[in-house]
């Protein structure tokens, strides 16, 4: 009897095993995750990813109005220089009116008189808002172009009265002739070079300029203590010109030549230096009465131009990794030709 209790106790315990077995067998089986993972490319030496392997951030994205390629300053303003565009123009216009009227008049106080002036002011400064005004705001005007217009104003001035002056004495023709210089160097910068007027093109034009007043003003002391006496109306009808003459030329010279900035600075730089310094020595060696002064400025200030701009290589002022080769090339390479 205590067997057979026995067996029953055994088989008793068996089931629950057997039906543990029985239900794991008819359950699904679960496969491990896959640990495997694609290739990574190669590491650089400072220990980042090479630029192909990093993703490309989006590029930004521009809101509002788009003019001549450049977003558009404000609702009125279309650049960064259309304020200084159209304050010069409208001053210019002021003044324009004023002195041509005022001349013309004789500055008298007679009521017709301040009437007349006081009308070419208002007229003129109306004019030069209103034209600059339509203009800029359909083109985009960049701060070299609002800036370097009026000094191209000045010099336009400067030419057209010089030229006039030969013509004529008469004041109203010589006032009239500024003015329409001046609005004729401001508008032919506005819409040749264009309201995106880059900087080093501003630049060797309003060089171009001052060159021509410094190398005229050379030129004509060399003449006049050679032996031919220059008259005060010579005398200020060729620097009334001259700046015209240079800023014409380097303005042609940007079609071709592309300097930097940088090249434009310094070469002015050392030209005036060097010019000075070798008039007041050769001056005060010699005397300031005889070409020779003049002549030994006008060479070095030129020599040191020539050199600084041909000869100074701005690569080499932050020098990159040495690069060994048996290959030998040209080691710098110059922007004027």
């Amino acid at each position: 009897m205590t067997r057979w209790l026995c067996i029953a106790a055994v088989l008793l315990l068996a089931v629950p095993g057997v039906a543990r077995a029985q239900y794991a067998s008819d359950a699904p089986v679960q496969q491990p995750p896959d640990l495997r993972t694609g290739p990574q490319a190669p590491l650089t030496q400072e220990g980042q990813l090479p630029p192909a392997a990093v993703p490309a951030a989006d590029e930004p994205r521009i809101n509002g109005a788009i003019l001549d390629g450049q977003p558009r300053y404000g609702a009125f303003l279309s650049g960064p220089g259309s304020l200084s565009f159209i304050l010069h123009h409208s001053i210019m216009g002021a003044l324009g009116g004023f002195f041509t009227q005022g001349i013309a008049n004789g500055f008298s106080s007679e009521r017709s008189s301040r009437e007349a002036m006081l009308a070419g002011t208002l007229i003129g400064a109306g004019l030069g808002f209103g034209s600059s005004a339509w203009w800029q705001f359909y083109n985009w005007v960049g701060k070299p172009m609002g800036y370097f217009g009026i000094g191209n104003s000045i010099i336009g001035g400067m030419f057209a009265a010089g030229f006039m002056d030969m013509l004529t004495r008469d004041a109203t023709a010589l006032a009239w002739a500024s003015f329409v210089g001046a609005e004729l160097g401001a508008w032919l910068t506005a819409t040749i070079a264009g309201g995106q007027l880059p900087l080093d093109d501003g630049m060797l034009v309003a060089s171009g300029g001052g060159w021509g007043l410094i190398y005229g003003a050379l030129l004509l002391a060399v003449m006049h203590f050679s032996g031919s006496k220059v008259s005060g109306k010579t005398w200020a009808d060729a620097l009334l010109i001259a700046p015209g003459i240079g800023a014409t030329a380097l303005a042609l010279a940007t079609m071709k030549f592309d300097p930097s900035p940088g090249q434009i600075l310094r070469a002015d730089i050392f030209g005036v230096g060097v010019g000075a310094v070798v008039l007041l020595l050769s001056g005060l060696v010699l005397g300031f009465n005889q070409p020779t002064p003049y002549v030994l400025s006008f060479l070095g200030s030129a020599g040191a131009i020539a050199t600084v701009s041909l000869l100074w290589e701005e690569a080499a002022e932050r020098p990159g990794p040495l690069v060994l080769g048996s290959t030998r090339s040209k080691p710098y390479r110059c922007v004027w030709w």
